[in-house]
Formats: structure tokens, C-alpha cells, sequence
């Protein structure tokens, strides 16, 4: 299994950083994973649905942690990297504000 696509949503919340959809192999979406800021860091929580007793139950997950780990690795890193780069264009608009004042 290959994951072939991540599209990171970000929202401005306090703990909830984006959501995310990721394509597998090119032709099965896994859509509503969320990236949270817990106390010891990012982490990708599975997409979940509340049961009637107010628990929550993953509707997709990985079955081993070596898969887990891949995954959230790679979703983690792609989001680092549309953070920097929307980063990148806030400044580039800032600067280019100031020159044109």
C-alpha cells in the first residue's frame, strides 16, 4: 500500500491543527484524518465516529504500528512543508506591501 496523495486542510484552532485527506494507490481516498498538537507533539488521529455511549470508534486505521508510523510520518511531513510554504507566501506579500508603500 502506497499513499499516493495527502491534501492537508488547515483550520485555526487551538489543538486541532488540519484535517487531511490521503489517497491510497491512487484510487481509494481515506478523507477527515485530523493533525493534533498533543502534549508530547503533532500527531495524526484516525477518522472517527461518535457511538451512541459517547465513545469514539475509528472508522479507518492501520492494523500494525510500523504502518501507522509511515503514514503519520509522511502526512506530518507534508504538512511541515505547506505550513513553511504558506509561511513563505504571508512574508513575500508582507514585503512586497512595504515596498509599494
Amino acid at each position: 500500500m502506497e499513499i499516493t496523495e495527502v491534501k492537508i486542510f488547515p483550520v485555526q484552532e487551538d489543538k486541532l491543527k488540519a484535517y487531511v485527506t490521503i489517497t491510497l494507490n491512487d484510487c481509494f481516498i481515506v478523507r477527515d484524518l485530523k493533525i493534533i498538537q498533543g502534549k508530547h507533539g503533532m500527531f495524526v488521529a484516525m477518522p472517527s465516529k461518535k457511538t451512541k455511549d459517547g465513545q469514539f470508534k475509528d472508522i479507518a486505521h492501520p492494523l500494525n504500528s510500523n504502518t501507522r508510523q509511515q503514514m503519520e510520518q509522511m502526512i506530518l511531513d507534508v504538512y511541515e512543508r505547506e505550513m513553511n510554504a504558506q509561511k513563505s507566501r504571508e512574508e513575500s506579500k508582507t514585503s512586497q506591501l512595504g515596498v509599494d508603500n
